[in-house]
């Protein structure tokens, strides 16, 4: 993953009002932490930072008062309405050390026809280089039958890195897709259990309709 170089500033004003002014001039309040030493509040600059948080577990070269250290971003909080950032925790990593983070899952391709796939894990924790995380992982299901199950050891990870989870974690499932009659016998033994009455089709409401009339006429004539 190519570094993303930020030129940050230190943070001398603290608070709820010192931090509305920080984002009112485009700039992003965070702390950089890390490997024992004390942390350092900085801001970052806004929009060069929102880029670089659009990709997960972004490696961030980030260069204050003349020296640069690389990052992760541990932590983002953002405006629920806006989505802007509000405000970045970053930790402090090496080159050649490894570090645990999740990595997200992208399924490609189409499993075999009247399939069900259902995928339980979207995104994966991997042991890796801190200055080679991968972007995502890719797992294929082109054309696999109902019955195939992807579990975390079926994975393939990037060289150096290694699983942070069991291997027999179930990660994609397919099963045969459901057909119309199951569905139908599903909701009918749900709305019994719910003591739901079933409900007559038009068509045998109509039937019961017609029924009825016909009793009504044939007791009026024989009246």
């Amino acid at each position: 993953m190519p570094e993303v170089k930020l030129t940050a500033e230190l943070r001398t004003e603290f608070g709820k009002g010192a931090a509305r002014r920080i984002r009112r001039a485009d700039k992003i309040p965070a702390v950089l932490y890390g490997h024992g030493t004390d942390p350092i509040h900085i801001t970052l600059p806004g929009h060069e930072t929102l880029l670089a948080l659009r990709q997960a577990n972004a490696l961030l070269s980030v260069s204050v008062d003349g020296t640069t250290q690389l990052a992760l971003p541990k932590q983002v909080q953002r405006d629920p309405l806006r989505h802007s950032i509000e405000h970045v925790d970053l930790v402090l990593v090496r080159r050649g050390e490894k570090v645990t983070v999740d990595i997200p899952v992208l399924i490609e391709g189409e499993a075999a026809p009247d399939t069900l796939v259902v995928v339980d894990h979207n995104s994966l924790p991997i042991e890796a280089e801190a200055t080679h995380i991968p972007q995502q992982i890719v797992i294929s299901i082109e054309g696999l039958a109902a019955g195939t199950q992807i579990t975390a050891a079926d994975v393939k990870l990037p060289e150096g890195s290694s699983l942070g989870i069991d291997p027999e974690t179930l990660i994609v499932n397919i099963t045969g897709a459901p057909t119309a009659e199951m569905i139908e016998a599903e909701l009918a033994e749900a709305e019994a259990e719910a003591g739901i009455e079933p409900t007559l089709n038009e068509d045998t409401e109509s039937s019961d309709e017609a029924s009825d009339e016909s009793d009504e006429a044939s007791a009026e004539s024989n009246a």
